[in-house]
């Protein structure tokens, strides 16, 4: 989004400017990818995971800045609302055993801000939705003190023109409605990102697509929302409602959201961009000095800082990425759809799921996106975020006759995906016994039938069984995932159920 957003108000001579700055910039992107001038294959990638601050009793606690100030890291920042924060784990190459030293590293940082935290009693939580939060929790005056949060929350508010509604109707129905963005902020999730060159993008962001469903399925740990119970991932459905735009006369007409799925399978990193431009209007107008034609036409790397800007305000699950970095362009997939925790260790897991099963897939001499439409890999995220591990999914048949079938989805990724991830991690070079540990999670919750999700709902209707009120049972829900999630083992081997109390005497 930058950093260095500065709050303030736009004229018409701002957007009309920005324009054609976009479209300067779409042009120095396009003279890029002719002259091939991307970095060349490195296998990096990076992690980012947003977090949430709770105190001892479970509720959330609007303490970021002073934590932050505590942490002093820049690996940690703020996010959009006072009880978020963000961790970014430098980038790693991939191979060896990369994914146990990322698992290190973030038990060490983490380990480290939850100290800080303690100091302010509070803690850190890694979950999808914080089960505890309540409306009152998200509301403009809990944004994180930063110019560019109030300024994103300013001009979404100004393009829908009315308050946001939310409705959201899963295994009970939330109505209610926000006059401000913030309940986007109750999203917190795990950022993967891959570093590929221009030739290898469209495959990959492709395979990407392919892979959301899969992913949410076995990683879903987002199950309530305002003491409801709703989506087993709810984070996109709200994540679409609490920043849309659009009001229902264009939702009718179908306009889309500016959070998006997508409408079909690309065959270079221009489409993207280029459909950013022709879709979707400025939120924040706000002009570089560089011209991009300018410094390309100059032999030197642009920042096309515009463009990177407006990319920043679409929502995309798979979210195209240009950067600089040593003085040379590079493009990197974002993969945006996974929830923060349960542990560590599930983090990991899903990352060597994603990354191993992306490269497969993108190898793949026929690969699924041409004998699938982009329609059913639509249909099969919303259909994991609905259902999450008990998820039916459309898939393309094996053998002579081909068409697609709908599965089981924890049969699609223990019989097929899994052995397509482990066969990727191997290409990227990643040590058998980091593959079997982290690949092995993902094996055992297929097999038991659990994630995040189905153990926080069955643990909260085991604490409402128990004579708890909502609010009480959702509060001792999120404390006992708080205390499992420090503990560190995997969530497919928790007890599912509040521990027994200890008798007195």
């Amino acid at each position: 989004m930058g950093e260095k957003v500065v709050a303030g108000s736009f004229d018409l001579s701002d957007r009309q400017r920005y324009r054609e700055k976009l479209r300067r910039c779409l042009t120095g992107l396009e003279r890029l990818l002719a002259q091939e001038r991307f970095d060349r294959p490195k296998n990096l990638m990076g992690v980012e995971i947003e977090l949430n601050l709770v105190g001892p009793d479970g509720l959330p606690k609007m303490l970021n800045g002073q934590v932050l100030e505590r942490i002093a890291s820049r690996d940690f920042q703020t996010e959009l609302a006072m009880f978020n924060l963000e961790v970014n784990i430098a980038p790693h190459r991939l191979g060896g055993r990369v994914f146990d030293r990322l698992a290190e590293e973030l038990r060490t940082s983490l380990a480290y801000a939850d100290r800080k935290a303690g100091e302010l009693d509070a803690g850190i939580v890694m979950i999808g939705i914080l089960p505890t939060l309540d409306r009152d929790d998200l509301v403009s005056s809990n944004l994180s003190e930063v110019d560019r949060y109030t300024l994103l929350n300013d001009q979404i508010v100004a393009a829908r023109g009315e308050d946001f509604r939310l409705d959201i109707d899963g295994v009970e129905h939330l109505t209610c409605t926000s006059r401000s963005i913030v309940p986007e902020a109750a999203c917190t999730s795990v950022q993967l990102h891959l570093q590929v060159t221009p030739g290898r993008f469209a495959d990959v962001w492709n395979a990407a697509q392919v892979a959301c469903a899969p992913q949410i399925a076995v990683g879903a740990n987002s199950p309530f929302l305002f003491g409801h119970e709703l989506w087993r991932e709810s984070r996109p459905p709200l994540f679409l409602q609490a920043t849309d735009t659009r009001p229902p006369e264009l939702q009718a007409q179908g306009v889309r959201p500016r959070t998006w799925f997508g409408e079909r399978w690309i065959s270079s990193a221009y489409d993207l961009f280029e459909e950013n431009l022709r879709y979707f209007p400025a939120l924040l107008p706000i002009c570089d000095e560089e011209d991009p034609l300018e410094v390309v036409e100059a032999g030197g790397a642009p920042k096309l800082a515009e463009l990177v800007l407006h990319n920043g305000t679409v929502y995309r699950w798979n979210r195209p990425v240009y950067d600089v970095a040593d003085g040379v362009p590079h493009l990197r997939v974002e993969n945006r759809v996974l929830p923060a925790g349960p542990t560590i260790t599930d983090v990991i897991a899903n990352a060597a799921f994603y990354y191993g099963l992306v490269r497969a897939l993108a190898e793949e001499p026929r690969p699924v996106w041409t004998r699938m439409p982009f329609e059913a890999a639509a249909a099969n995220f919303d259909a994991a975020c609905r259902y999450g591990i008990d998820a039916r999914l459309v898939w393309p048949r094996r053998g002579r006759y081909g068409g697609t079938g709908e599965v089981d989805a924890v049969t699609l990724v223990r019989d097929e995906l899994l052995p397509l991830a482990e066969a990727g991690l191997q290409g990227w070079g990643v040590e058998a016994a980091d593959r079997d540990l982290y690949l092995g999670v993902i094996e055992e919750r297929c097999r038991r039938r659990v994630n995040g999700a189905s153990w926080q709902a069955a643990t909260f209707h085991r604490a409402l069984e128990q004579g708890l009120s909502r609010d009480a049972a959702l509060a001792a829900t999120t404390r006992r995932y708080g205390e499992l999630m420090h503990l560190g083992e995997p969530v497919h081997t928790w007890p599912v159920g509040l521990p027994e109390p200890v008798p007195l005497g």
